[in-house]
This record gives structure tokens, sequence and C-alpha cells, in this order.
């Protein structure tokens, strides 16, 4: 695969076409029908609960919101690949992945309504939470791989980045660790064509973002990122070679992001509908789809039963998390350090100065 489709060749690795037709039937996986239409399940699932956020959010009952609609197919087949021992790099725009691994939708909701209990993840293992400076995960996700190879365990890092993390200086630093010492890492740029309002074409002049993978010495490959079929023998072999001690790889996912970049995002501004209709002829959920049905595996009746499901569960955890509490203010510093430093326990005592007088001027107020 890696010398086939290198990435100095310019060649996207696909499996199927636009309407869910097989195209390349040497490179379809070793995956059993079902366990693509359970895939498809919680690809659904991703979107359904990715499209009620934004309606919450729109109702003022969350906060800023990163939508991953569009986008289903990379972090669907991520999570039809990782094990249970293996790491998740999360950048944003991960929830398919994460909800793969153990994570809760409940837990993804209290993380966007500002609660440290949204990054515990209770029930997932080895799932590190959100960096949000861009691109500075994938240096976490090297020196996690690093550990492993010393440790001579058998697990593989799945780290993610945008298509404009690759112009962060962390992208480079970390591929180039990564390559140094081979360690076990599986780097995922979901490339949706804009970093927020910058095209791609205006981040970098490399024919590819794949290609990069080739001044680190690593391997790269550029793959159809709405094909999901593709996505999951590109993400297995990779895993295969990494666990054979012969990561790290680069994988390119060529996708394109159908919402906002976040719910503080206008599209219309940088992006024309021409493009958006091109693209919704390529959208994951509909090629998938239309391969399942093909395979007498899936039928819209399906749909239509289980979608209701699908909103009223989102909806229960949702609701689950809308009542979870008052946000303590102890969290916001008692979370930082073992030890809380001086300067931090200065900024505390001022906030609780704080938090006196306005009570005080609410008390007098009311007389």
């Amino acid at each position: 695969m890696f010398k086939e489709y290198d990435p100095l060749k310019n060649k996207i690795f696909r499996v199927m076409d636009d309407s869910g037709k097989i195209i390349n039937p040497n490179w379809i996986p070793d995956i059993k029908v079902d366990e693509i239409v359970t895939a498809y399940k919680k690809m659904l699932f991703s979107r359904v609960a990715d499209l009620q956020i934004v309606s919450y959010q729109r109702q003022g009952r969350i906060y800023t919101y990163p939508p991953n609609y569009g986008q289903e197919a990379i972090t669907g087949a991520a999570g039809a690949v990782i094990r249970q021992n293996d790491w998740l790099v999360p950048a944003f725009r991960e929830i398919g992945t994460m909800m793969a691994k153990g994570v809760s939708l409940k837990e993804i909701f209290l993380y966007y309504m500002g609660y440290e209990e949204g990054s515990n993840f209770k029930n997932a293992e080895q799932v590190l939470p959100v960096s949000v400076p861009i691109a500075s995960q994938l240096l976490h996700a090297a020196g996690i791989g690093y550990a492993i190879k010393y440790k001579d365990e058998k697990k593989v890092v799945f780290a993610f980045v945008g298509d404009g993390g690759t112009s962060e200086g962390d992208f480079h630093e970390a591929l180039n660790f990564a390559g140094v010492w081979k360690v076990p890492v599986i780097f995922i740029i979901q490339n949706n064509q804009y970093g927020i309002s910058t095209p791609v074409k205006m981040q970098t002049a490399s024919s590819s973002l794949a290609v990069k993978s080739v001044a680190y010495g690593v391997k790269g490959l550029q793959v159809d990122g709405n094909d999901f079929l593709a996505m999951y023998r590109a993400i297995e072999e990779s895993s295969k070679l990494c666990l054979a001690g012969e990561g790290p790889v680069l994988i390119e996912a060529v996708t394109y992001r159908k919402g906002a970049h976040t719910t503080s995002d206008d599209p219309t501004k940088y992006r024309t509908k021409e493009e958006e209709l091109l693209w919704e002829e390529r959208d994951p959920l509909k090629r998938l789809k239309g391969y399942l049905i093909s395979k007498d595996a899936w039928s819209d009746k399906e749909e239509e039963k289980i979608l209701p499901q699908y909103k009223e569960e989102v909806d229960r955890q949702f609701l689950e998390a809308e009542n979870f509490g008052e946000y303590k203010k102890e969290d916001v510093f008692d979370h930082l350090y073992s030890e809380m430093p001086d300067d931090l326990l200065e900024q505390k005592n001022q906030y609780d100065r704080f938090l006196q007088w306005k009570e005080s001027r609410l008390n007098n107020q009311k007389k």
C-alpha cells in the first residue's frame, strides 16, 4: 500500500466511489458486513449527536462547540480499529473515536459546558483530554509513543490534528522526533480543507499534506477521508506497521467540514454554495449507506426506525449533563498543580474577595 500510494506519486487511496460502489477491490479490508453495519450505526449516532449539540448551543444551553459534521468516516474507522490498550490523543473533532474508546456523550457535553469532570473519562482507558493549543497534542503523542517503545509494549498511539495544525511548529517537531525514534504513532490529519477560514492552498506549497512525511523519513499516505473502507484499511495497515516496530505513519485524510469551524464561525464568509454542494455528493454516511444497501445489509426503513432512538438517547445524556450541578469555583484552581503555587493561591484569594464584594453589593442594592 505505502509503495503503491507513495505521497510523491500524488495518488489518493480510495476503495469506493462517491455512491458507495467498490472501485478498488484489491484493497477491500478484511471486515465483516455486520461489523460495517455496526460502524455505520456509530457514525450515524455521532452525526445525530453532533447536530443536536449545535442546536443546544444555539439555544444557549452549551458553550462554543466545534462540529464534526461531515468527517464521521475518519473517526468511525479509527474507532473500529483502535483497541482498548491503544492510546487516543484527540484534537477536538473526534467524538466518534472518543465514544468508541468508552468516553460517554455526557462527558463530552460536560467538557463543553466547562466542567472539569468532562475530561475524567471514567470508563475510557488511555484517552487524553482535548489539548486546546493547536497541534500541541502531537508532542504528547510522540512522547507516549517513545514510552511505549522504551517499555517494549504492544500498543499504538492514535493522534489527530487538523490541516491547520500542520502549519504549527509542534506538528513538525513531533514528526521529526517520532521519525528519529521510530515510535508507534499514527498521525492522522483531518484535512477538512480549511484552517478556520484559511484554505489549504494558502497554508502550504506542498502538493499534499501527506508528502510532508517524506522529509521526516516516515511512511505517509493520502486517503479519501470520506471513504470508510479506505480509512479502515489505511489505519489497520498503519497499526500493523506500528506494532511491528516500523512506525510512525502519517495519514492525510481528505474530507470536508460540512458545518462551521465552531459555533462562533460563519463559513458563508469564505466558501461557496457550489463547493458545499460538490462535497455533499461525497458525504461519508451517504457513501457507506449506499454500499450497505447494495449488500442488502441496510435500508432506509431501518434507519428511520433507529433515528428517533438516537435522538432520545442524545437528549437523555444532555439533560443529565445539564442538571449536573453548580460549577465549583475551586475546580478553576485545584486541578492545575499537585501543590498550589503561591501566585495561583493569591489569584484564588483575590477571586474570593471579589465574590464577597459582589455579594455585599447585591445585598446593599436589595436594601
